[in-house]
């Protein structure tokens, strides 16, 4: 029976049109409306009204009108493949790691959504070709489209997506577990961001803001649409289980998605557009507004879900009301994506021209103009707005700051060392990665050093001692079912799998700790890396995660797979702080520049010799390593005796409950150290 004030239908027990009939119906729906707000939104945008030059040659109509088709079919297939996914690796209970017969139904689902997107990037890769090269389509099939695929970064980031995208669909065929599951959704999701980092992005001023926030905007707006998509679809099923979990799981999730895209919308946004007026006064800002004003349709159809659908599902109700309105947010959500291509294949507006209209190669290769010699004053003024570090900072210190929270009003003690010491390392990421720092890190040698030895060896340590993993672990609860996978559950699983004890074994962590240094600033790979932003995104990442694995087994509170003896932890920091040292010392004995394949792009006109520089920079990375060794061997000192001091406690109540000869030692002992302390009174 259906409970007292809702409809027989809104129980699941009508099932009048049938699960199958209503995602037809809705599938059919979205792709209509997709391609309406597709083509109003070319039109508007002046891309399939702009006359082709006489001098270039037109692809003609295949192209025209084929790329947008083929590039929105990407996305939604894309999107279509995370949803399926994420249903069956978040979002239906799983037992004991194993995935159930519907979760099983979705992998096998995304299987082939995966074949179709694939599909749809290869058709996307020849139709682009033809674009750019202005040539019918099936003309540039050959040598041109394998010199496309292969050579430049649009061609390389579609093939990418082919294969992964194929790598995705031939796993769904024989994968049967959760760890299988949440696998191919991440391999599913780096998918999505190639083509996003090679489009307008790429060529924006702003890389801080552009690059980041358009590589967010996909995976936040993938992750929501085929998301709600996937749930609408199990809603509708009359045998679609575990309805409750799966609309409360998603319904969080949805809300992170939701403020992802609306960050990553904004900072895509600033990075774009030079003045509030090329809004409305310019083709792509009015796509913008167009974006804007259907997002905030969509956040009031997700306020609605989570305020209304999601609690009356909960109590076993309201499945078809929800599966209603979640159409009506696919079908926004398919006009938001329509939008999105129309986007890409609008020009956005010019930068503002420079004093005597001349190119100013740093600000095309950095992104922002030469700063002025560095003083105290600009290294606290010239701060830049990188989106990714702005984010990981915020959400790593929220989440840490909610938990301590949790803990505090459950009644449950946490040390306020290690609050502390994890937000000084939050300080430290802000203060080289934010700052004056940062800006001038980009142009001169010894700032980057500076950098990188905070993010390395200070920051790592700030970090692994602010003990998060235990943090997690005590502040996340349980899954509610027995068998079943929370955040709690997939954490401990990490801790505990083969990945952890290999990465965390000191045969691995010290020699990525060290050896990447020296291959990194003794191979092109530093030129390579500084010239583009993401691979300034990964180095920078990459110090601080090979720093933490490495820090996490000398000095780390946190569980790991193996426990190392306290005087090999020493034996491993001096070893590694010696081979830091001879770096620095390598590094000024340079005869030759180190990275003039970036350098030598551009002049620091108040920088008059970079061997200097260069020899500032060795002498940095040789004098800074002094103060975190011996931060980490007090650290250590401390463990080892209250380790000591805790076996010691130990064995003697393990000796006096056994009754073992020990306890008379433990006895003499004790008035040994009654006789000390009347010595030192009497003294």
């Amino acid at each position: 029976m259906a409970s007292p004030g809702t409809r027989e239908s809104d129980t699941g027990h009508d099932h009048r049109p049938s699960g199958a009939g209503s995602a037809v119906q809705l599938a059919v729906g979205g792709v209509a409306v997709l391609l309406i707000a597709l083509l109003a939104a070319l039109l508007a945008g002046g891309s399939l009204t702009e006359a082709v030059p006489e001098n270039l040659s037109d692809p003609g109509d295949a192209t025209r009108w084929g790329l947008p088709i083929a590039k929105a079919a990407n996305d939604v297939l894309g999107a279509v493949t995370v949803g399926l996914l994420l249903m069956a690796a978040l979002l239906l209970p799983a037992g004991k790691g194993l995935l159930g017969d519907q979760a099983q139904g979705y992998v096998r689902a995304a299987s082939w959504a995966a074949l179709g997107w694939g599909a749809a990037a290869a058709l996307t890769l020849v139709l682009q070709l033809s674009d750019i090269l202005g040539m019918p389509p099936l003309t540039v099939l050959g040598n041109e489209l394998t010199s496309y695929a292969g050579g430049i970064a649009q061609g390389r980031s579609l093939m990418l997506v082919i294969l992964i995208a194929t790598g995705v669909a031939l796993a769904g065929r024989s994968v049967g577990s959760s760890t299988g599951a949440l696998g191919m959704l991440g391999l599913a999701l780096a998918g999505l961001v190639p083509p996003a980092l090679t489009g307008h992005a790429a060529s924006s001023p702003n890389h801080e803001l552009a690059v980041t926030g358009v590589a967010l905007h996909v995976l936040a707006i993938s992750v929501w649409v085929g998301g709600i998509a996937a749930v609408g679809y199990h809603a509708l099923r009359p045998a679609g289980t575990a309805m409750p979990e799966v609309a409360d799981r998603f319904s969080r999730i949805a809300l992170w998605a939701y403020i992802g895209v609306a960050v990553s919308g904004a900072a895509s946004s600033l990075s774009r557009l030079y003045a509030v007026h090329q809004l409305w006064t310019e083709p792509y800002g009015r796509l913008i507004l167009a974006k804007i004003a259907l997002f905030a349709a969509l956040g009031a159809v997700g306020y609605l879900h989570r305020t209304r659908t999601v609690p009356r599902v909960a109590e076993g109700a309201g499945r078809r009301l929800f599966a209603r309105i979640a159409a009506v947010e696919v079908l926004i959500m398919s006009a938001v994506m329509g939008l999105a291509v129309a986007l890409s294949r609008t020009d956005p507006p010019d930068p503002p021209e420079t004093p005597g209209g001349e190119v100013d190669p740093v600000r095309e290769l950095l992104g922002f103009a030469m700063p002025p010699p560095p003083t105290f004053g600009g290294y606290l003024t010239l701060w830049r707005p990188d989106l990714f570090f702005i984010i990981a900072i915020a959400v790593l210190g929220g989440l840490y700051a909610a938990a301590v929270v949790r803990l505090v009003r459950r009644g449950d003690p946490w040390p306020w060392g290690r609050t502390v010491a994890w937000f000084l390392g939050l300080l430290t990421m802000v203060a080289v990665l934010l700052s004056g720092i940062s800006t001038y890190a980009m142009v001169l040698f010894s700032t980057h050093m500076v950098q990188h030895m905070v993010l390395s060896m200070l920051t790592p340590i700030l970090l692994v001692l602010g003990a998060p993993a235990t943090l997690a672990l005590r502040a996340l609860k349980p899954a509610r079912k027995r068998g079943d996978r929370g955040p709690r559950e997939w954490l401990n699983l990490f801790l505990q799998s083969r990945f952890a004890s290999l990465v965390t074994h000191p045969a691995v962590a010290a020699p990525l700790f060290v050896v990447s240094t020296y291959a990194l600033y003794f191979t092109p790979l530093f030129g390579t890396l500084m010239s583009a932003h993401l691979g300034h995104l990964v180095m920078n990442t990459h110090f601080i995660l090979t720093g933490f694995l490495f820090y996490w087994i000398v000095v780390g509170i946190d569980p790991a797979p193996r426990k190392i003896p306290f005087l090999l932890r020493i034996v491993l920091l001096l070893l590694v702080m010696g081979f830091h040292a001879f770096f620095g010392i390598a590094i000024m004995m340079q005869s030759a520049p180190i990275g003039m394949e970036y350098y030598g792009q551009f002049d620091v006109p108040w920088q008059s010799d970079v061997a200097a520089t260069q020899y500032e920079g060795g002498g940095i990375a040789w004098a800074i390593g002094e103060i975190p060794t011996a931060l980490v061997l007090l650290v250590l000192v401390r463990q080892w005796s209250r380790d000591e001091e805790r076996t010691e406690r130990r064995r003697i109540r393990h000796s006096r409950r056994d009754g073992s000869d020990d306890a008379d030692m433990d006895d003499y002992n004790a008035y040994l150290k009654r006789l000390e302390e009347q010595a030192k009174r009497q003294g």
